[in-house]
């Protein structure tokens, strides 16, 4: 038996929450990926940069954790960013379980670098949409994001 398409509850695509995402996302990458290229950083390379920076010393989990990025992944990041200069790694002395990251001057100027680029491309994004618009969206995203957390926790049990 042969379903019809009007049967199946996803059939606009393009009207889902995962691919709504996905495409905001890459409408802002794509005015990024440019600078990205001149760095030659990758997206990834770049959310473990500015955390870092932000934090100026951060744990490796925690830092996996706030750039989007998977473990492995980061193992593999971290270890191509520390052989280009731009951080360093280092065992925590309290426990020596723990990785701790750090900027170099190398990286922080990198950033500082880029940094020039990026807040242009954010003028033309809020140019485009608002400032308000902007920080509407994001309050809307992070509430998604914080309601479904709580939801999977609640059910977790944690």
């Amino acid at each position: 038996m042969t379903r019809s398409r009007d049967e199946f509850p996803l059939s606009e695509t393009q009207r889902t929450l995962p691919i709504a995402l996905l495409r905001a996302r890459e409408a802002v990458m794509e005015r990024f990926r440019p600078m990205l290229r001149d760095i030659d950083v990758t997206e990834q390379q770049w959310r473990v940069l500015t955390v870092v920076r932000e934090a100026e010393e951060i744990d490796a989990t925690q830092l996996a954790r706030a750039a989007c990025v998977l473990a492995p992944s980061l193992t593999r990041t971290l270890k191509s960013l520390e052989s280009r200069g731009l951080i360093t790694q280092g065992r925590d002395r309290n426990d020596r379980r723990r990785t701790l990251v750090r900027m170099t001057e190398a990286g922080d100027a990198l950033l500082h670098q880029a940094g020039v680029v990026s807040a242009r491309i954010y003028a033309d994004i809020e140019a485009k949409l608002s400032a308000e618009r902007i920080a509407q969206l994001l309050d809307a995203l992070e509430r998604l994001t914080e309601d479904l957390r709580t939801q999977e926790n609640a059910r977790s049990g944690d």
